[in-house]
């Protein structure tokens, strides 16, 4: 018998869809774009955004979407706390990286945006200055490179809050647009920068302070009965310094000093009290039209004619450029054009830099087309070359202002950091390079420019560090698959390596170091069972299983590799990639990120493991908890046993006096453990609670907590007739005691390899 079946090819007609279902699916669909929308869409600003037109783009938002705003909206909660939610990830260097490469997995969820001022506190007290062209708000990042710059800074350190603070602001606005290119005017919140503020010294709001050379700048008191014009100018001119002077009497004509000057110049000038003249660098006194008379009392007039008789910058050809750069210093200003001419304040480079032997010239790109595609310069830029030639060179990438240009040549010319190009990238040398893959627009990567010089000098000679800027060099970046900027990677020979860690020369050289020798080990799913759940007997694993994604993960990257280092030969550290990975990591029962495991015990139980669950992820806290789980070796002592084997036995002896309800001794309690696994063999370790056997430590001298004592043995005593004097007998052996407690205190202090922050109270005592 058989039995058919058939199979409908045609298709059945379906009623459409009620209005009422679509509407509901339309309102689904617009609430999934609206989860998902992009911060920088929700803030209306581009990727290449400063911080200060994020925080400028988000108040115009605060203003209209507030819920105080919109009281009849019972969505608006939700809306604004998306909107501060994206404020408050794009305005942190860090966290805007994390999202830019990872999207809001990356993120931490319990991080930011989850509180808001009131619609008062926006509309008033947010971002000040934030509207002021003519004031330079100020933060952490560039506070010091402003006020070392060698202008003159005057700074406003103010609170949001702060009543008078707000009472000054009009009057510091106008004061700003009146000293508009004269001098510096900035401003600090300290709301948002509280430790730099802390760290300046700044205890009321608002404070006022004038910088120069990164130092509180006072007025010299000059006595001018001691001043002599003549020579002084005579001194400035020899060394190409012009002088600005202004000539005043009290009593209506020049004071004698003003007259011996003006005599000693063969032209006879009609001066009279209160004239203003320049001498520009480079004229000469005895020529006619060498002094400029400034017939203005404005201070802002005064300047623009100052600035404009101090001489251009050298102008750089291709003729004269190989050769100039060849052995010196130079910051090069890059221009198009007359339309890209450099601003007349780049004039002022050359004074600033002079004592650093840097020289300032100019290369205009239109004229010398060739040798500005040569070097991949496409648009107006200043670079520093280093004196080796004209391949060594590094691009400035901070803000187009003075102050940040000093800086930088200042720091470049000591560092060793290159600009890459294809024709130098190092993607087949055999030395370690360091190559940073960025984009000018991005503010973490300014931010990490220069921690990679701090880090470039302290490796000189071990590794080279390179830039590569991928809005110009797009297939270079393609071809290493960079997704986001900052991306710092490791060349070393065919191997490479991506750093992630904090943007610090610190985290970078830790990094570096970790390479070198590594103190983590990498697992996949067959080294795991190898390793980890093959390990012998008395071997301990400590596991960090993350995800590269994970924002928490990568936070606690370096300090798991410093953990490791610190307990390296008493535990092993390993990390698996539960995104490389992640059938073998759901196999292992692992639902979250990171996930810490510590495989301790006996190797009959492979799959025992205690999870981190404390609150630090620091390396020391993890240092604690992964040295606990080791077997002790050191005893407790009763008061009996203290005299029987420590005061009267044969043995070397290191004892912890303590006290239960001591925190620093719980602290110290691991360490004391690591002393002894490595003393094991030579010299006992013990504990003694001075909570539980008080007379004991008190009949020891013991007053502080913890006291870490060594009690070595000496040999036999000999003691004679009581009528005379004691003498103490030691064998050849005491020589030698010397020699132990250097050694025993030596691998102490090796153990104690960090900064600790304990008292511990050290004592030998002679067991004789």
């Amino acid at each position: 018998m058989v039995t058919g079946f058939r199979i409908d090819l045609g298709v059945r007609r379906s009623r459409p869809p009620s209005l009422p279902l679509l509407f509901l699916l339309l309102i689904l669909m617009m609430s999934v774009w609206a989860e998902s929308r992009d911060y920088y869409e929700l803030l209306g600003v581009s990727r290449e955004a400063t911080t200060r037109e994020i925080r400028r783009a988000f108040k115009q938002l605060a203003l209209t979407m507030h819920p105080d705003k919109n009281p009849g909206d019972l969505s608006a909660h939700d809306k604004f706390l998306k909107v501060n939610r994206a404020y408050e990830v794009l305005k942190d260097e860090d966290l805007r990286k994390k999202y830019d490469k990872y999207g809001e997995k990356g993120l931490d969820e319990q991080q930011q945006g989850g509180r808001y001022e009131s619609w008062n506190y926006y509309r008033y007290d947010f971002g000040i200055y934030d509207d002021d062209l003519e004031i330079i708000t100020l933060d952490s990042g560039d506070f010091e490179a402003a006020v070392n710059s060698g202008e003159i800074w005057f700074i406003n350190f103010y609170f949001p809050r702060c009543s008078h603070c707000h009472q000054l602001a009009p009057t510091w606005r106008e004061f700003a647009k009146e000293m508009d290119g004269v001098i510096r005017i900035g401003a600090v919140n300290c709301g948002d920068n509280n430790h730099l503020c802390r760290r300046r010294g700044i205890n009321s709001y608002p404070s006022l302070f004038v910088y120069r050379a990164g130092q509180v700048w006072l007025p010299p008191n000059v006595n001018q009965t001691q001043l002599k014009p003549q020579d002084e100018v005579e001194s400035a001119f020899a060394s190409g310094i012009g002088w600005l002077i202004t000539f005043c009497a009290d009593s209506g004509g020049m004071d004698r000093h003003s007259q011996r000057l003006f005599y000693f110049i063969p032209v006879v000038f009609q001066v009279t009290s209160g004239a203003t003249a320049l001498f520009p660098p480079g004229s000469a006194l005895d020529k006619e039209g060498s002094v400029l008379w400034l017939k203005t009392l404005d201070s802002k007039e005064i300047y623009s004619q100052v600035i404009s008789h101090l001489p251009d910058l050298e102008l750089l050809t291709t003729d004269s450029f190989k050769r100039k750069l060849a052995r010196h210093r130079w910051l090069v200003s890059f221009t198009y054009g007359d339309k890209s001419v450099p601003s007349h304040e780049y004039k002022k480079l050359q004074a600033f830099l002079r004592n650093d032997h840097i020289q300032v010239g100019r290369v205009d790109c239109v004229s010398d087309s060739e040798l500005c595609q040569s070097l991949y310069i496409h648009k107006p830029c200043v670079a520093v070359f280093k004196g080796l030639g004209i391949h060594d060179f590094e691009i400035h990438h901070g803000k187009d202002v003075l102050y940040n240009i000093v800086a930088f040549a200042r720091d470049s010319v000591r560092a060793h950091v290159t600009t890459l190009r294809p024709d130098n990238f190092p993607s087949d040398r055999k030395e370690p390079w360091l190559v940073d893959f960025f984009a000018p627009w991005c503010p973490p990567c300014r931010a990490l420019l220069p921690e990679l010089r701090k880090a470039s000098i302290q490796l000189a000679g071990q590794m080279k560090f390179g830039t590569l800027d991928c809005t110009i060099h797009h297939n270079l970046c393609s071809m290493y698959n960079i997704q986001a900027y900052p991306t710092t990677v490791i060349f070393n020979g065919s191997s490479m390596h991506e750093y992630e860690g904090h943007h610090s020369a610190d985290g970078i050289l830790e990094f570096i170091q970790d390479l070198v020798q590594p103190s983590v080990v990498v697992l996949d799913p067959s080294s795991f069972t190898d390793r980890v759940k093959g390990r012998s007997e008395g071997e301990v694993w400590a596991v960090d299983f993350y995800a590269p994604w994970c924002g928490p993960c990568q936070a606690l990257m370096p300090e798991w590799r410093r953990m490791a280092r610190l307990v390296s030969g008493q535990i092993m550290a390993g990390s698996v990639d539960c995104q490389r990975y992640q059938t073998f990591c759901q196999s292992q029962g692992v639902r979250a990120y990171p996930e810490i495991r510590l495989f301790s015990g006996s190797t009959r139980q492979p799959d025992r493991y205690m999870t981190y669950n404390g609150w630090n992820r620091d390396a020391h806290s993890l240092k604690t908890w992964v040295l606990s789980a080791l077997p002790r070796a050191s005893v407790d002592l009763t008061p009996d046993s203290f005299r029987s084997l420590v005061l009267f036995g044969k043995d070397h002896w290191v004892l912890d006096f303590y006290a239960p309800w001591c925190g620093p001794c719980q602290h110290f309690a691991p360490e004391f453990e690591v002393l002894a696994r490595t003393l094991k063999g030579e010299v006992r370790a013990g504990k003694v609670d001075c909570q539980a056997h008080y007379q004991t430590c008190q009949s020891a001298g013991i007053t502080a907590y913890p006291t870490i004592r060594f009690y070595p043995y000496l040999g036999t005593r000999r003691v004679r007739n009581s009528s005379t004097n004691n003498t103490e007998h030691c064998d050849p052996g005491f020589f030698s005691l010397f020699s132990l407690c250097l050694w025993i205190f030596e691998k102490f202090l090796n153990i104690l390899n960090e900064p600790f922050l304990i008292m511990v109270h050290i004592v030998v005592v002679y067991n004789i």
